[in-house]
């Protein structure tokens, strides 16, 4: 547009040039022509000029007329005239329409230009609340999974603290089951070395008595022995329901054995009033005999019994370090992650605050 406004006004330059160069032409040509009319021809109009005292008349009245009646009667020169008017006319009016036009470009241009502007604001708004929300929604997510993790992180260590109590009355367990190993062996020591000096000093009838009394209470120490583990069995509830459950039935059958064995024993005591003294070393060295393998039998079966809730035991406190290690692991690695999404958090504030300067300056910039 801006083109073709500057061609136009180049052409009608040079048509009014064309037009002023052709008016003064003829122009030249009608000031011939009225001289001509004012001297007339020859000698004569020489003469008319050359009289005294007329001379100035003539220039005062005389040259104006004459020019004023040839321009009236000169065709050519008045249609020369209304087409140089017109030529202006049409100059004035295209230098209107010009101005008009350009003031019209100009209103259309600051209008698009003010829509422009108006626009790119509005998709900058648009798009800096759409940033804010993505911001606010991802800032959300962020910290529902921070709570998971610290929620998740809180069981974690509440079951590591349940492991460690585990493996401590695990060790405690082992614990007692030693020391009942230590207190039969001990048990057994001290009634060998009794029975010795007992038997040398040929108090076979008395000594019978005791023995069986001793039998009576080391069956009744392997008893209760038999009952607290039967006890420690139904209290685990960790431990796999079929090993706990064929674990419990041979306690228990060895804790029937032993209390028929302890019947039995009973039953013995009661015999040994009516035998005579003469026949007791007889049958303390049967008893004692019969005492030795039924005590083979019954230590096997028990060591049977306190081997396999020895494994028992070794087989959880395994478990249980597994488990605390898998559990340190995991709360290691949930520690790392709160660490990072703390690290990404204040990175992403950093670069939300330096934004937001160079915003600052670009608009300092702009007023400025």
């Amino acid at each position: 547009l801006q083109r073709r406004r500057e061609r136009l006004e180049r052409l009608l330059g040079e048509e009014r040039e064309a037009l002023a160069a052709e008016l003064r032409e003829r122009r030249r040509r009608g000031g011939l022509r009225s001289r001509e009319l004012r001297d007339g021809p020859g000698e004569c109009g020489r003469k008319v000029r050359e009289r005294p005292g007329r001379s100035s008349l003539y220039s005062q009245f005389a040259e104006p007329l004459l020019h004023e009646h040839w321009n009236k009667n000169n065709a050519e020169l008045r249609e020369a005239e209304s087409e140089l008017h017109r030529k202006h006319v049409r100059e004035a009016w295209g230098d209107q329409l010009t101005q008009q036009n350009k003031e019209e470009v100009t209103k259309v241009e600051e209008k698009k230009r003010y829509e422009n502007e108006y626009e790119t604001a509005r998709g900058e708004v648009l798009e800096r609340t759409r940033q804010e929300e993505e911001k606010h929604q991802l800032e959300k997510q962020q910290a529902e999974t921070l709570l998971q993790q610290i929620e998740e992180l809180k069981l974690q260590e509440t079951k590591a603290t349940k492991l460690k109590k585990e493996q401590e009355n695990l060790l405690k367990q082992q614990w007692e089951l030693e020391n009942l190993e230590e207190e039969r062996k001990q048990m057994e020591e001290h009634r060998r070395k009794k029975e010795l000096g007992r038997f040398l000093r040929h108090q076979c009838d008395v000594q019978l008595r005791r023995r069986a009394q001793q039998i009576q209470e080391e069956l009744e120490t392997d008893r209760q022995i038999l009952s607290a583990l039967l006890e420690k069995e139904e209290e685990d509830q960790h431990w796999q329901i079929a090993r706990r459950e064929r674990a419990v039935a041979d306690v228990a059958w060895m804790k029937k054995v032993i209390e028929e064995q302890l019947q039995l024993e009973k039953e013995r005591e009661a015999e040994l009033e009516t035998i005579f003294r003469e026949e007791a070393k007889k049958i303390w060295e049967k008893r004692e005999e019969e005492w030795e393998r039924e005590k083979v039998a019954r230590d096997r079966l028990m060591s049977e019994v306190l081997a396999g809730r020895q494994r028992q035991i070794q087989e959880k406190m395994k478990l249980n370090r597994r488990a605390q290690e898998e559990s340190i692991k995991y709360r290691e690695q949930l520690i790392r992650e709160l660490e990072e999404a703390k690290e990404g958090t204040r990175q992403e504030k950093e670069q939300e605050e330096e934004q937001q300067r160079a915003r600052r300056r670009e608009l300092q910039a702009q007023v400025g």
